[in-house]
């Protein structure tokens, strides 16, 4: 685990900055979840909040009698050809890790921005 500096975790996931892209301008997040990892900027990361609440507020098919567990949610990836098929309790769980993410990379950011003035 020397190789990452982690962001946040959650009980579905992780985010981590990998230390050599850490030093880069610009860094790009790891976000690593059900044995997929993406990495993302931080407007992709939004982006991919975004296509959680889209996703959210899609209807489940009619058959199911149960939403909650049935994968039938079809989420959009900042890969343009990769859909993720989730239940709504992975929905919400991924969407926690991003937007958990997205608060301590601009937390982080402020605070070095606050410092360097």
């Amino acid at each position: 685990m020397n190789a990452i500096d982690k962001i946040y975790s959650n009980d579905l996931g992780i985010s981590f900055f990998w230390k050599q892209e850490k030093q880069i301008p610009t860094p790009k997040v790891q976000l690593v979840f059900r044995d997929t990892g993406f990495l993302l900027t931080l407007n992709e990361l939004k982006d991919f909040s975004n296509s959680c609440t889209i996703t959210y507020d899609s209807q489940c098919c009619n058959q199911c009698k149960n939403s909650q567990h049935c994968r039938s949610l079809l989420l959009r990836t900042p890969s343009e050809k990769i859909d993720l098929a989730v239940n709504r309790e992975e929905l919400l769980q991924i969407q926690e890790l991003i937007n958990g993410t997205i608060f301590r990379v601009e937390l982080q950011d402020w605070v070095k921005n606050l410092s360097l003035n």
